[in-house]
């Protein structure tokens, strides 16, 4: 994985994102930007699904009206999170805040699979309640704890706290990292 990782990172349009001054950032930016937009979105939603907010909406038709724009905005903020994983990639690999991250956004996907194969499903019948049933609660409050997580996760990225470049590391930190250390 790590030759790939190498190879990837100094492809031409690797090494060209990663120094540009404007591209990067504007890819930087739109990802934030994006964040914030899905985050805004899936909250007001998990709000709904939680009973404390906007009870005098129905369900379906609240979602029927948000998740074209939480959506939209997952689908920008993923194809610039792999944009800012192709300009660094042995970097997001090896850093322990992005793998976590990334099982977090596993666990969020779940989350969401679930609710729209099982819960979601039997709408009909608890679609004008105030406070919806415990698996439609269960599913928005896991949403907004694990969506809180993936957002502080992506902030921790930048700092270098845990780079495998940096040494002495715990055993812990470079087995979680994934840091290769050169033998003695």
């Amino acid at each position: 994985m790590q030759g790939f990782l190498d190879w990837l990172g100094a492809t031409g349009w690797s090494v060209a994102l990663l120094e540009s001054i404007w591209v990067w950032s504007l890819v930087e930016s739109t990802h934030v930007l994006t964040l914030t937009l899905f985050a805004g979105t899936a909250v007001m939603m998990d709000l709904r699904f939680l009973g404390i907010a906007f009870k005098r909406v129905p369900i379906s038709e609240f979602t029927n009206r948000m998740l074209p724009w939480t959506r939209g905005a997952f689908l920008v903020m993923v194809v610039t999170g792999f944009l800012l994983l192709y300009s660094n990639p042995l970097r997001y690999y090896h850093n322990i805040f992005f793998r976590i991250k990334i099982g977090l956004m596993v666990l969020a996907g779940l989350n969401v699979w679930w609710f729209h194969a099982r819960t979601h499903r039997k709408v009909v019948e608890w679609d004008h309640d105030p406070i919806p049933p415990r698996a439609v609660r269960i599913a928005g409050g896991t949403s907004i704890f694990v969506w809180a997580f993936i957002i502080i996760t992506g902030r921790m990225i930048a700092y270098n706290w845990f780079d495998c470049d940096i040494q002495p590391q715990s055993d812990f930190v470079n087995w979680a990292s994934g840091c290769v250390l050169p033998t003695e």
